[in-house]
């Protein structure tokens, strides 16, 4: 069987997330930060329950698909359980723990896709990351009068 292309695979885990009710889906795109994975996709489940059900759908899933799955993390407790396709990885959480480690704070220099199924309302949503205020470019042919003012000579 052929495995799934890095996009393909990104694809099945939302689907997967929203087949069982996963919330506040986000996905961040991290090729540009660290070479360890291209994908991480963070989802908020409501019970120690269903994050356990949602991190098997979404490694069950990849399995059929013909992806390896490299490993998973934390299934014991079930408040975050990480799994690993290796150029996909899917945290799935409780949302005080998500609110907690603020994993798309620590990943902000990547790129968001649209947040899927959330439970805040579209105007009220801020953006995942605002786009830094660009600074005046300074005309080289014009000095500050600040610096003009130091060079003159003082007559008294």
């Amino acid at each position: 069987m052929k495995t799934p292309s890095t996009l393909a695979k990104k694809k099945l885990v939302i689907s997967a997330l929203e087949d069982i009710k996963a919330h506040d889906i986000q996905a961040i795109d991290v090729r540009k930060l660290t070479a360890l994975f291209d994908w991480i996709i963070v989802a908020s489940a409501d019970s120690a329950r269903q994050t356990k059900a949602l991190a098997r759908h979404v490694s069950d899933s990849l399995r059929q698909a013909g992806s390896t799955i490299v490993g998973t993390e934390g299934e014991d407790g079930g408040d975050w359980i990480l799994v690993d396709a290796g150029d996909v990885v899917a945290h799935v959480m409780q949302p005080a723990v998500r609110q907690y480690y603020n994993l798309e704070e620590l990943w902000g220099e990547g790129r968001f896709d649209q947040v899927v199924n959330s439970t805040t309302p579209a105007t009220s949503r801020s953006p995942a990351r605002a786009a830094p205020a660009k600074k005046p470019r300074a005309n080289p042919a014009k000095k500050p009068r600040a610096r003009a003012a130091a060079r003159r000579p003082r007559v008294t």
